[in-house]
């Protein structure tokens, strides 16, 4: 059976370093709407967000009926030199989360977006010469499975890799390479609807395409015109997600009648897990959460 749950970003917890930091709200209000709003689950969330210590997050989590399902650990993987931090990074994460008892639970590895100006300020409108060089994709490929692996080995977890806009893997053929780079047993993908969408793609498609290599799916609905605006005004990604780029489910482009009918079809049996992605201080986060609930409901969720 599939289960749905929501995740401390679509509370404005993300894990860029952001000046308004400061309005970020805090896990325990983030917890119990989650909870309060119908969902059965919930990331960790950026590294410090929630507990560290792994009786304490299991504590927070379990009593309030929620179970974690995934970490967030970004890495600037095309940069050799920082692999070794990437993967000490990944290890604390995959010790907390199998220590507190999540060994279910995947490490969702990602690029380390927005931390190189080109691509945050071209997010959704990226062009081949924006794009890593033949020696920096196998560097990339190479650090991406190395932690995938050791993470595996020693934690019993596995680790998803999460397309992004703002990052190196963004568009559909920067997907299809890092996939065609990387062992499909070590490495799955996570399927982001909205990313997928915002980066130039049909995530119906990547459905079809992936559906072996798809461990972990992300419910986010992208709005074309809130993206055209950005860009008109020279935004970067952080001013489209100011403009609603990624909106309420139902309310933008992505066909989730289809893309649930696909999972269905494909006997998918993980979490779908909702994130509507806004930055600290913006917008309705629980009423938002309320509407992409029932929205789901409707597609039989």
């Amino acid at each position: 059976m599939i289960k749905i749950a929501n995740a401390p970003c679509s509370w404005g917890a993300l894990e860029f370093d952001l000046e308004d930091k400061s309005e970020e709200i805090g896990f325990e209000q983030v917890l119990n709407e989650i909870k309060e709003t119908g969902y059965l689950g919930t990331e960790l969330g950026d590294w410090g967000f929630m507990p560290t210590d792994p009786a304490a997050l299991r504590e927070e989590v379990s009593k309030r009926g929620l179970e974690l399902l995934g970490a967030f650990v970004p890495v600037p993987l095309a940069n050799q030199k920082e692999h070794s931090n990437g993967l000490e990074s990944a290890m604390r994460v995959a010790k907390l989360i199998s220590d507190a008892g999540y060994n279910d639970a995947f490490i969702v590895l990602a690029d380390d977006n927005a931390s190189v100006p080109e691509r945050t300020q071209n997010a959704g409108r990226i062009t081949a010469q924006m794009a890593l060089s033949q020696e920096q994709w196998k560097i990339f490929a190479r650090g991406a499975e190395e932690i995938a692996r050791k993470v595996k080995e020693t934690y019993g977890i596995r680790t998803v890799f999460h397309h992004h806009c703002a990052g190196y893997v963004e568009t559909p053929k920067e997907i299809d390479t890092l996939m065609e780079l990387t062992d499909p047993n070590v490495l799955g993908l996570c399927l982001d609807m909205g990313h997928y969408a915002f980066g130039g793609g049909n995530p119906v498609e990547a459905l079809e395409k992936y559906k072996e290599r798809i461990w972990h799916v992300h419910f986010k609905d992208y709005d074309p015109v809130a993206a055209q605006t950005s860009e008109k005004e020279g935004g970067d990604y952080f001013n489209a997600l100011k403009r609603g780029v990624f909106c309420e489910l139902g309310k933008g482009v992505v066909d989730f009648k289809s893309i649930v009918e696909i999972l269905e079809q494909t006997g998918y049996k993980d979490w779908i897990v909702v994130e509507q992605d806004i930055l600290p201080g913006m917008g309705s986060p629980k009423i938002c959460a309320e509407a992409n609930r029932q929205y789901i409901k409707t597609l039989g969720l």
